[in-house]
């Protein structure tokens, strides 16, 4: 699941973690990330001892057996973080599915943990750029997944999602327990408040997100990316 910052992306891995058939990796490419570019991310030293900062390490973890023999391995990504060095070669062994959400909520969010947000911070780009990747390796047009349809019938999104994948809709992906998980990452205190609270996708809410020059700018440098990755989505 290709993702941007600031997205249902995390509420969306509990839902399938919750799943009995299921297991879950979480922005694996993270430790390269930080460490190519040299970005300060909250807890970031703690990331980069946490995580290989070789890409290719990640790839081969990616690619080996799934943990606990699982028949279904969710793998949440940040699409930022592929910077160009990244080979797209193993992106053939896998279904691809892709999230997204207007840049402007992105942006308004994103700026209530960071005091700077960039084009390049969104990853939409990067996801149009992998959607097309994987759809010319492919020959078919991957899955993409609108935040905001999740949030106003999580049902039929996800059932959706799960046909587009060839994976059975379980209605066990609905809710989840409160709390911390293993999974999170050493990076979730700084994060996931919210989803570590929830018990559930929370209840769509229209965004009328209020930004500045500058962040009208970001958001609008992103937005052809946006619309054209929106053409393709689920429920649309």
């Amino acid at each position: 699941m290709w993702s941007g910052p600031r997205n249902i992306s995390t509420a969306l891995m509990r839902s399938f973690e919750n799943r009995p058939d299921c297991a879950v990796i979480n922005e694996p490419f993270y430790a390269f990330y930080l460490d190519r570019t040299g970005i300060d991310h909250p807890g970031r030293a703690d990331v980069l001892r946490a995580q290989p900062r070789d890409w290719r390490a990640v790839v081969r973890t990616l690619s080996g057996p799934v943990p606990g023999g699982a028949a279904v391995w969710y793998q949440k990504h940040m699409a930022h973080h592929m910077l160009p060095e990244i080979g797209l070669d193993w992106l053939a062994g896998f279904r691809h599915a892709f999230l997204i959400r207007d840049p402007r909520a992105v942006v308004a969010s994103y700026a209530r943990i960071r005091p700077s947000v960039s084009p390049a911070d969104l990853g939409l780009d990067v996801q149009l750029a992998l959607f097309r990747a994987v759809r010319e390796r492919g020959g078919t047009v991957p899955p993409v997944i609108e935040g905001e349809d999740v949030l106003r019938a999580p049902e039929a999104a996800l059932a959706a999602l799960c046909e587009a994948l060839g994976v059975p809709f379980s209605d066990s992906m609905l809710s989840w327990p409160a709390g911390p998980r293993d999974s999170d990452g050493v990076w979730a205190p700084h994060w996931y408040d919210d989803v570590r609270a929830s018990t559930g996708f929370k209840r769509y809410e229209p965004a009328n997100p209020i930004l500045t020059p500058s962040q009208e700018t970001v958001a609008a440098a992103v937005m052809p990316s946006y619309e054209a990755l929106r053409a393709h989505r689920l429920l649309g």
